[in-house]
């Protein structure tokens, strides 16, 4: 477990920019008045997802490997990172709908009847705590075993 610190480190800092961008996007409008364009807003967060990942891979490289890191290595120690990102997300989810935008699912089930994308039996079943939770969840290993993928070949030096 001491030899992998670093990486559920990382995979706790990758959390707290998941947050803080949370934060970002209600403080910004996205989660209310600008909500017709969070969607395109979210996809934003793959930038510092993946500088997080590649910043990790690189100081595991360069402390625990010498400089020198295979793509095996790299994608075992992103696979780390991704775990502990799975395990904590519920948990992160749970910050983001109950104290960081309580008000976020209301908004989205409202705009997305009004402006008759979906019925609101149809936008309460999408968008609630329950969901969500399922989602992130199961969204969490599939992003980032391929965000470890491309990491590694990024951060491989031999």
């Amino acid at each position: 477990m001491k030899n992998r610190r670093l990486e559920i480190r990382w995979g706790i800092y990758f959390i707290l920019m998941q947050l803080s961008w949370m934060l970002l996007e209600k403080l910004l409008g996205y989660h209310d008045a600008k909500i017709d364009q969070h969607a395109t807003i979210s996809m934003l967060v793959m930038i510092p997802s993946f500088l997080l990942y590649f910043l990790a891979l690189r100081q595991k490289r360069l402390t625990d490997f010498g400089g020198k890191m295979t793509f095996k290595q790299g994608f075992t120690a992103g696979l780390v990172i991704t775990a502990t990102v799975t395990v904590l997300t519920p948990i992160s989810q749970l910050i983001t709908s109950l104290v960081i935008t309580p008000h976020y699912f209301a908004n989205v089930i409202a705009y997305t009847v009004e402006t008759g994308q979906m019925t609101q039996a149809a936008a309460e079943a999408e968008f609630n705590l329950s969901n969500y939770l399922m989602i992130s969840t199961a969204f969490a290993p599939v992003a980032g075993i391929v965000t470890s993928l491309l990491m590694a070949a990024l951060n491989m030096r031999k």
